[in-house]
């Protein structure tokens, strides 16, 4: 007897603190009872036999309203019950996240003599995700990204990029970027705020997200999958180098395109090689 119930999202992932409401057909409460960690909900509270409404709420998440019968039993088996983010946005479940490096990309896009693109990436680099389980707008991201680990395939453009005019990798051998805060932007794209360090300056910088998805790997871990981007001017970071060309065109555009297509498993470490 009583009420048996399953939450989950569109993914599949329990949502576990969700809680199942009860009513009559009088609108009475009847019974509630929140969802375990696995998001399940058994309750062993006889119900009299008729018609009931369940209503499903959890923080963060469109409360859903289905209809269930109890029969002479007294058990109600409501099944499992889907809840949407709020804004139909999903993200991955909340917990720590491990970026994958090996399945992941930090590139950066210059103009070149106004008339084509340099096209460049960081080889070396680590970073933690931190979905919070109530309030995503709480979740943090951390990255450390090896400026020496530069490859625009140039061996020649690689050392003058890591030299003083440049990124200055002895002097400031770490790119890091830390989180302040995260704010919906669409129904599928966010908006991460942090601060950048780059070249011994830290400035602001917004990361425009898009959540790809989850799914299991080939070796029994989950993974979720981003997409971010955003635009930085180089003399925010105090790399004023530039060589100005007979026509007034400058050898490198002063604005840099980032883009970040990131892997991160699910824990804090990532599995063993």
């Amino acid at each position: 007897m009583g009420l048996t119930a399953r939450i989950r999202t569109r993914d599949g992932w329990a949502v576990s603190h969700a809680v199942v409401t009860v009513t009559d057909m009088t609108g009475t409460q009847v019974l509630r009872a929140e969802a375990d960690a696995e998001g399940a909900v058994r309750d062993t509270t006889q119900l009299a036999p008729g018609a009931y409404t369940v209503i499903v709420t959890a923080v963060g998440y469109a409360p859903a309203a289905s209809s269930a019968i109890v029969t002479a039993s007294g058990r109600a088996e409501v099944g499992t019950v889907t809840l949407a983010r709020q804004g139909g946005t999903e993200l991955p479940p909340p917990g720590p996240w491990t970026i994958d490096p090996v399945h992941s990309t930090v590139a950066a896009v210059a103009q070149h003599l106004g008339i084509s693109s340099v096209h460049g990436r960081f080889t070396d680099f680590s970073g933690t995700v931190e979905i919070a389980p109530d309030d995503v707008t709480k979740s943090r991201v951390e990255a450390v990204i090896k400026a020496a680990s530069i490859d625009t395939g140039n061996g020649m453009r690689d050392t003058h990029l890591r030299s003083a005019d440049f990124l200055d990798v002895e002097r400031f051998p770490e790119i890091t970027f830390r989180s302040t805060g995260v704010t919906q932007a669409g129904t599928d794209r966010w908006t991460v705020h942090g601060e950048l360090g780059l070249h011994g300056v830290v400035r602001p910088v917004d990361l425009d997200l898009s959540y790809l998805g989850t799914g299991a790997d080939p070796w029994g871990g989950t993974r979720a999958a981003f997409r971010a981007t955003t635009e930085l001017r180089r003399e925010d970071f105090a790399m004023n180098y530039n060589q100005v060309l007979q026509a007034g065109i400058a050898a490198i555009g002063t604005t840099l395109r980032v883009e970040l297509d990131i892997q991160a498993v699910q824990g804090d470490s990532l599995p063993a090689a």
